[in-house]
């Protein structure tokens, strides 16, 4: 009689709400990339689609980003501490190509990749460091060819990682055709956003700043 409990106990204990096992883990959305590759933009465009932001407020517009970074300070901690996570659930947040490998299992990702020719991601870096008057790096051959290496091992991550689909978007591109990307992220991102109003949020004064970077 005892073995026969123990063994109902067992049996319990596999099947207890059989259903859990088929929810499927919280969905985040991850808007990566480089530094300048265009991030702030397509945070401000899913925000204008209709989807919640995973954001402080903290870090605020300025002249090298004129309508919002859309940040959130926790983001910069995550190889220490992963514990706002859970509360991104559901919503969109930025985090840099270079921290996503901390990000912690349990979770479905959709990460939206931001691409940018490395000589604009560069010439803006160099350009906000310069109104800040902070030094740039002078070596840019070397700084490209880390940059690079550092996108092709990102890109790699992306297709191993279980629980990560993503998407490539090109900056260049997304203020040419705001409406085209516009409809490829929605559509990525499961058809529920306002495609039309996401077109909209892309300001046509990137397409101009995106012309003079590069002399």
């Amino acid at each position: 009689m005892r073995q026969d409990a123990r063994r109902a106990r067992v049996r319990i204990m596999k099947n207890t709400d059989p259903g859990q096992r088929n929810i499927p883990p919280p969905e985040i959305v991850v808007v990566s990339g480089l530094p300048r590759s265009g991030t702030s933009m397509m945070m401000r465009m899913l925000a204008a689609g209709g989807m919640p932001l995973f954001t402080d407020g903290v870090r605020a517009a300025d002249s090298d980003n004129p309508l919002g970074y859309f940040e959130h300070e926790a983001v910069k901690r995550l190889r220490e501490d992963a514990s706002w996570v859970p509360g991104a659930a559901g919503k969109a947040v930025k985090v840099v190509s270079a921290l996503l490998p901390a990000l912690p299992e349990g979770f479905q990702y959709r990460v939206i990749l931001m691409r940018r020719p490395l000589e604009e991601v560069l010439a803006s870096q160099r350009r906000m460091l310069g109104r800040r008057g902070a030094p740039a790096a002078d070596d840019g051959a070397r700084m490209g060819a880390l940059l690079r290496r550092h996108l092709a091992e990102t890109e790699r991550w992306l297709a191993a990682r279980p629980g990560v689909r993503s998407l490539a978007v090109d900056y260049p591109e997304a203020l040419a055709a705001p409406g085209d990307t516009a409809r490829r992220v929605a559509a990525f991102l499961g058809g529920g956003l306002d495609a039309a109003a996401m077109a909209a949020a892309v300001d046509p004064a990137l397409r101009r700043a995106n012309k003079e970077i590069i002399p």
